[in-house]
């Protein structure tokens, strides 16, 4: 990639700074590369969205930015990764602070089978934290709309929740570790439209207060949501940009073909 089309696919917005930053990150699993000399800024309070084809390293590069790539054994990776300025895979930072940090969201809710207060205050408390669990277990769950639905069965097993009320039962259990960024992969692949619409509409109230990467094979769904969209091929980055631009006026032809859907 020349520099030229590098600088093309920077966010334009001089007024956000960027929480994250990729530089030249290859992702490898033993000698395949899964993600191939990725540079991509992720600006703060915004929901920024990648695409593409299964098998692309979406989820890969998504897992780097938190390190959970590093339970993959075979799995390493060349480039740095910087969380406000800082790498994050520097010698010395704990990977346990980064993930506190920088949240993740999986494809499939996985609550644990305890109740649903303690699937929230669990992990602040093995941390350390201080506080009212009360009023942390309230916070969370309000933020992640919640709290009317389950506020009077907190005692009650999370496993007895829908789909759609265990995939935001694990929003606010990321929430209540006090992150600054979400990452979420695929977090809808698994619901219904109605709970879809429901975690749709709590993405844009949480970008006012958090910075929130999404991986999403719904090209549709990337197009509502994100402000801004990078779409990847065969570990490429193809073009990175304003959702609107990438959609609507994108500037390579592969991701043309790709978002009106004449591959993948």
């Amino acid at each position: 990639m020349t520099q030229e089309s590098k600088e093309q696919q920077t966010p334009t917005s001089a007024t956000r700074p960027n929480v994250l930053e990729a530089r030249d990150v290859t992702i490898l699993y033993g000698d395949s590369p899964a993600v191939r000399n990725a540079d991509l800024v992720i600006p703060e309070h915004q929901i920024s969205s990648i695409i593409g084809p299964s098998g692309c390293g979406k989820s890969t590069l998504l897992r780097a930015f938190n390190r959970m790539n590093e339970f993959i054994p075979i799995c390493s990776m060349k480039g740095s990764i910087l969380y406000r300025g800082d790498d994050i895979y520097d010698q010395g930072v704990d990977p346990v602070e980064v993930r506190r940090r920088i949240g993740m969201v999986f494809q499939k809710p996985n609550p644990f089978p305890k109740s649903i207060f303690r699937n929230v205050a669990w992990g602040p408390a093995i941390n350390g934290y201080e506080g009212d669990p009360r009023e942390l277990v309230e916070s969370a769950l309000r933020s992640a709309a919640l709290w009317d639905e389950v506020k009077d069965r907190l005692d009650s097993s999370a496993l007895g929740l829908s789909g759609g009320q265990q995939q935001r039962l694990c929003i606010a259990r990321a929430l209540a570790m006090q992150p600054e960024v979400i990452l979420m992969d695929e977090p809808c692949s698994a619901l219904d439209p109605v709970s879809t619409a429901h975690i749709e509409d709590l993405l844009f109230a949480l970008k006012k207060e958090y910075t929130i990467v999404i991986v999403t094979h719904n090209m549709q769904q990337a197009a509502r949501v994100s402000d801004y969209t990078a779409f990847f091929e065969t570990g490429v980055l193809i073009e990175y940009g304003e959702t609107d631009q990438v959609f609507t006026r994108p500037a390579q032809k592969r991701t043309e073909e790709y978002v009106t859907g004449r591959f993948g």
